[in-house]
């Protein structure tokens, strides 16, 4: 999953997502919606086929791509401790 730069402002930042994986990219939301410093989400994708998923995130105080690494620093950890939890 990668990330492409569409807009980006003093709180807020809009990317488009290339080769979309929703079983990431539908956590990577809620967590991002969980967060105090997060204002407002949207995810969308204007035609299934045809359209790549894009990510719009505002931001109450801070820079919004810190919200982004946040958010997936956070997922990240919570996969790695679900799969330590496999593993013992």
């Amino acid at each position: 999953m990668k990330a492409k730069l569409i807009d980006k402002g003093k709180d807020f930042i809009h990317i488009e997502i290339s080769e979309p994986d929703n079983t990431l990219i539908q956590p990577f939301v809620h967590q991002l919606l969980k967060m105090d410093e997060v204002e407002e989400v949207k995810y969308h994708k204007v035609h299934p086929e045809m359209d790549l998923p894009q990510i719009y995130v505002k931001v109450k105080k801070g820079k919004p791509q810190n919200a982004l690494k946040k958010a997936l620093k956070a997922l990240s950890k919570e996969y790695r401790d679900a799969l330590d939890g496999l593993n013992s």
